[in-house]
Order: structure tokens, then sequence, then C-alpha cells
């Protein structure tokens, strides 16, 4: 009897999925959300080039001193923010959404739209 594929292999797939048609170009990079149980990342990546442009997550200094007693999907924000803040730096204004295979809502939207109000175009 064959087991059940577990949570995480499904969100790898759904991933797989994702990624057939999301690619970062160095005009347009893919900024990608990693998120678990306790934390979140992200990352706009050129995938022509193989590298990471920009990155954030709430585990930097001034992130998690201004997410003392806030909740995860505010904490997402907050990374947004500084991502778009990030990104606008460097002179990436546009970007594809890559969602990691985890649903749009909740800690994963919040962080979108952060990084929307930021400034960063997707």
């Amino acid at each position: 009897m064959k087991g059940k594929k577990t949570a995480r292999a499904a969100r790898v797939s759904r991933h797989r999925r994702v990624r057939q048609k999301v690619v970062g170009t160095p005009e347009r990079p893919r900024l990608c959300v990693f998120r678990s149980l306790n934390h979140i990342y992200a990352q706009v990546i050129d995938d022509q080039g193989g590298h990471t442009l920009v990155a954030a997550s709430d585990l930097e200094a001034n992130i998690r001193q201004q997410a003392n007693g806030k909740r995860k999907t505010e904490v997402a924000s907050l990374v947004g923010q500084r991502l778009a803040e990030r990104a606008l730096e460097k002179g990436i204004g546009t970007a594809v959404f890559d969602r990691g295979g985890y649903k749009f809502h909740g800690r994963v939207k919040a962080l979108a739209d952060a990084a929307r109000q930021g400034g960063v175009v997707f």
C-alpha cells in the first residue's frame, strides 16, 4: 500500500508547476518567497544569470526589532517593505511573483502587498 503524499511533497510539486511558467530575466527578475513555520524569506532572482539580486528575511536585526510582539502576517509585510526598498535601490522596479507553491493567502499575500506598496510592480 502506497503512503500518502506529505504536505512538503505536495508543495514542491505545486512549486514545480508554478516554475514552469514563471522565469526571472535581468529586466524582470523573479521575486521568490519561502516561508517556514516561524520565519519568512524573500529574494529577487535573475534566473538567466543564476544569482540573487536582493534578499530580505525576518531574521535580520532591524526587522527583528520592529517585529517584536507582532503577528506573523505583520512581520511578513515588514519583510516585503524592506525587500521593495532594496530592490528600488538596485534599480529593480518590476518583478515576476513566485509564490513558491504556497497559496496566495496570509503571509505570502501580506509580503506581496507590502512589496507592491513599496513600489515593485508585478
